[in-house]
């Protein structure tokens, strides 16, 4: 019975919104990518910030040196910048991630 109301317009509707809402599902992942992208970002150009604090420490001692330390040492470089991108004290992020929209824009504009 409700078959038989649906016209051909309300069927276009119908099938309009469903496009759209599968859309907006897709941009809000899009844009969970881009915040995830502009965090690691973020994090990476940190740790990077900060590893000439760490060339000039000495690591003489009984337990110190080493191939070893000097992973561990990069390891923890990486794990500070994750923890102030984290934090937001930077504040890198949010640029970052503007910008990344503008260029998705720009592709999509292209196509």
């Amino acid at each position: 019975m409700i078959g038989s109301l649906a016209t051909p317009d309300t069927t276009l509707a119908i099938m309009n919104a469903s496009q759209q809402s599968e859309e907006i599902q897709k941009n809000a992942k899009t844009l969970e990518e881009f915040d995830k992208t502009a965090k690691e970002f973020e994090a990476m150009f940190v740790a990077e910030m900060m590893k000439p604090m760490f060339d000039g420490l000495e690591t003489d001692g009984a337990f110190g040196g080493g191939k070893g330390e000097e992973i561990f040492r990069g390891f923890l470089i990486e794990e500070y910048g994750a923890l102030i991108a984290d934090s937001g004290a930077i504040g890198m992020k949010d640029t970052i991630k503007l910008q990344l929209i503008k260029l998705q824009e720009t592709a999509n504009a292209a196509q």
